[in-house]
C-alpha cells in the first residue's frame, strides 16, 4: 500500500521496507514515482552504465517550470552486516520507545521521506525537482555525476540544491555542510626478492622499503588547514605482504590509502606531492604506485543566500543556529557544485552505517518542516546565485 506523501514516518518506513542496497533499485525509486506523479512531477527513471560497473537506475522528478529547486539524495544503502544482529529486522521499518529502526533510516532515506513530505505539504511550490541516486553509496560512477549530465542535456536548469546527507553530529540544527574535502585513493607496491629468512643477504625485503614508504606519506602533514577546512589528512586503510610462510622473505609488500584533502590541493598537485615524497624515500622505480578514479576536489559553497536560507529554516523549526561546516566525508555534492548552488541539511548522524541504524521519529517531523520553510522561501525568490 502507497503511505500518504504528507506523513514522512510512513514515507521513511516504505523506503526501508525496499532492500535497495547499492546498486540495487530494491523498489525504492519505484515507490518515489507513485508518491511524485500524483503530486503534479513529471518522473523519469533513467539507468546508466559504465565498463566494469554496475548498472544504476536513477530518478529524476520536476513540477513547475524555469529553474527549479532541487532536492537531492539517494535511495540505496550500505550493506546491513548480521541481520541478527539488529534489534529488529533491518527493513523492518519498526518503531520502538520513539525511534524509527533500519537500514536508511539516517542515511539517507529518512531525509528523502521528509523531502517528499515537504513537497506534498506545499502543492503551490515550484519549480521544484528531485535528483535521485541509487549509486551514492557504490563506485559513484552512474548516479549523480551522469544524472546531472543527462538533465543539463535536456536543458534543465537549477537555481539551489538541498541535499539531504546527515550533517548533524549531535542534535537536529548542529551543522550546514557549505563543501566538502577531495578525497584521493591509491596503491602502493613494492617489489622484493623473495628468499630464505636465513640467507637474507640473498634477498630484498620489500617491508623494509614500505616502512619508509609509509613514514614519508604519514609522518609530515600535508597541510595545516585553512579557515575554513580541516587538515588534509592521509590515512593507510591496509597493508599486505606476507609469502605464506614464516621462513620465506616476500617478493612484494603492497598498501593502500585514502587521502581527505582541502583547497591547498587538487587531485594533480596532491598526486605529484605523493610521488615526490615516495620517490625521495624508496626511490624513483623502486615502486608502483596506482591511483583509483578521481571522485572531485575539494569544494565551497561561500555562506550566502543559500546557506541564509536554510539556515533561517532551521532556527524557525529547532530554536539553534547552525553552523557553517566542511567537515566529514564527501557527498554527491562534489558533482552538484558545478550546475547550481549546493548546501547540505539533514539527520543526526550518530548511527549511519551501523547495526541498528535508527532515527527519532520526531526528528522526521521536524526536518520535514524545515524542508517546508526553505523550499517556499526558494520558489518565492528570483535567484540563490
Amino acid at each position: 500500500m502507497t503511505p500518504d506523501p504528507r506523513d514522512p514516518v510512513a514515507v521513511a518506513q516504505a523506503l526501508i521496507a525496499c532492500e535497495s542496497v547499492t546498486p540495487d533499485e530494491g523498489g525504492a525509486l519505484a515507490l518515489l514515482e507513485r508518491l511524485l506523479t500524483p503530486l503534479g512531477f513529471s518522473v523519469e527513471r533513467p539507468v546508466f552504465s559504465a565498463s566494469g560497473t554496475p548498472d544504476v537506475e536513477n530518478l529524476y522528478a520536476r513540477r513547475g517550470e524555469g529553474a527549479a529547486f532541487v532536492f537531492a539524495g539517494h535511495t540505496d544503502v550500505v550493506p546491513t552486516g548480521d541481520a541478527a544482529g539488529w534489534r529488529h529486522g533491518p527493513f523492518s521499518g519498526a518503531i520502538e520507545n520513539g525511534e524509527l529502526h533500519g537500514r536508511g533510516a539516517v542515511d539517507m532515506k529518512g531525509a528523502v521521506a521528509c523531502m517528499v513530505a515537504a513537497v506534498a505539504r506545499r502543492p503551490e511550490a515550484a519549480p521544484v525537482a528531485f535528483l535521485i541516486t541509487g549509486d551514492e553509496e557504490g563506485p559513484a560512477v552512474n548516479g549523480t555525476a551522469k544524472l546531472l549530465e543527462w538533465a543539463a542535456s535536456r536543458g534543465e536548469r537549477f537555481s539551489a540544491c538541498l541535499l539531504g546527507e546527515p550533517t548533524n553530529p549531535e542534535a537536529l540544527g548542529d551543522e550546514i555542510k557549505v563543501g566538502r574535502r577531495g578525497s584521493l585513493s591509491g596503491t602502493v607496491t613494492i617489489r622484493g626478492v623473495q628468499g630464505h629468512v636465513a640467507y637474507p643477504h640473498r634477498a630484498d625485503n620489500p617491508v623494509r622499503k614500505l616502512q619508509k614508504a609509509l613514514a614519508a606519506l604519514m609522518d609530515e602533514p600535508l597541510d595545516q588547514g585553512t579557515d575554513v577546512f580541516q587538515p588534509s589528512n592521509l590515512e593507510v586503510v591496509s597493508v599486505e605482504a606476507g609469502a605464506g610462510a614464516f621462513n620465506v622473505i616476500p617478493s612484494e609488500a603492497r598498501f593502500a590509502f585514502n587521502i581527505r584533502y582541502n583547497d591547498r590541493h587538487d587531485a594533480d598537485t596532491l598526486s605529484a606531492l605523493i610521488v615526490e615524497r615516495l620517490d625521495r624515500a624508496v626511490g624513483e622505480g623502486a615502486y608502483q604506485l596506482v591511483f583509483e578514479p578521481r571522485t572531485g576536489d575539494a569544494f565551497l559553497t561561500p555562506p550566502g543566500p543559500l546557506s541564509d536560507l536554510v539556515a533561517d529554516a532551521v532556527e524557525a523549526e529547532t530554536g539553534r543556529r547552525p553552523a557553517l561546516t566542511t567537515s566529514g566525508g564527501t557527498s554527491d555534492a562534489r558533482f552538484i557544485k558545478s550546475y547550481c548552488p549546493v548546501v547540505e541539511f539533514g539527520l543526526v548522524g550518530q548511527t549511519m552505517h551501523q547495526i541498528d541504524e535508527r532515527v527519532a521519529v520526531a526528528d522526521l517531523e521536524t526536518l520535514t518542516r524545515i524542508y517546508e520553510r526553505a523550499l517556499v522561501a526558494a520558489t518565492g525568490q528570483a535567484s540563490l546565485q
